[in-house]
């Protein structure tokens, strides 16, 4: 972990982009229903403009159409995240009506903060379902199944809904190049957001002290033999 030199975000300079295996389930799931049974399926994301790479990839699997929210790449917080989903997905239903459902991954990969799709679903005045592990749409409902200790929990809410899914609700497939190709022919609106005033405030970023060794050097050869052992006693398994 580099900080920037002005310790308030992260050196992303030579880091690549991705979205989350929840994510990626997500958009999954979105397809799979659209496969199953028609309708239109459209992908947003709020980020910089290396983030349009990830919505080309969700519409090389089988995603209709993209919306980017386009920023300068500095970070946002959940509350203007969701503030901003929020207006865009107005937007866009006030033009073509409401989403039957809405899919968010459970938390973000990075900050895991389990915020923005519950803010969404508040903002727009849905019904919404986290942790979902399987999603069936019944009829006008969506019927949510969330994995618990020894068993799992199930929810049916009416549709328009929010649901926040996990890792595991089913097997991404990836672009292949035909996709890719069709992907390149796809629409990408872009817009970019206003960002709402944050009630929290980022003051700086500190990389905790003592993280930066993760390896004691214990010896070389059989010499080394008796300080590995004296290590294992340490920690409990000898």
């Amino acid at each position: 972990m580099v900080l920037a030199a002005d310790s308030m975000s992260l050196e992303t300079r030579h880091l690549g982009f991705t979205i989350s295996p929840h994510e990626e389930c997500g958009v999954e799931e979105a397809v799979r229903l659209i496969e199953a049974s028609g309708g239109e399926s459209v992908v947003l994301t709020l980020g910089p403009i290396e983030a349009a790479e990830q919505l080309r990839d969700a519409m090389a699997i089988g995603i209709d159409r993209a919306i980017h929210l386009q920023t300068d790449g500095g970070e946002w917080d959940p509350e203007s995240t969701a503030a901003a989903i929020v207006d865009a997905v107005g937007a866009e239903e006030s033009a073509s009506g409401p989403f039957d459902l809405i899919f968010f991954g459970n938390e973000s990969a990075d900050a895991g903060g389990f915020q923005v799709g519950l803010r969404v679903a508040r903002g727009l005045g849905r019904p919404a379902v986290t942790g979902v592990k399987k999603v069936t749409v019944e009829g006008t409902s969506v019927r949510c199944e969330q994995e618990v200790d020894g068993g799992r929990d199930v929810y049916v809410v009416p549709m328009p809904a929010v649901v926040t899914v996990k890792e595991g609700l089913n097997l991404p497939r990836y672009p292949s190049v035909p996709g890719r190709m069709r992907a390149g022919r796809k629409p990408v609106a872009v817009s970019a957001p206003a960002r709402t005033q944050a009630r929290l405030e980022l003051e700086r970023l500190v990389v905790p002290a003592g993280q930066g060794r993760r390896a004691e050097l214990l010896g070389s050869g059989p010499s080394a033999a008796p300080a590995v052992v004296e290590m294992m006693r340490r920690i409990g398994v000898a």
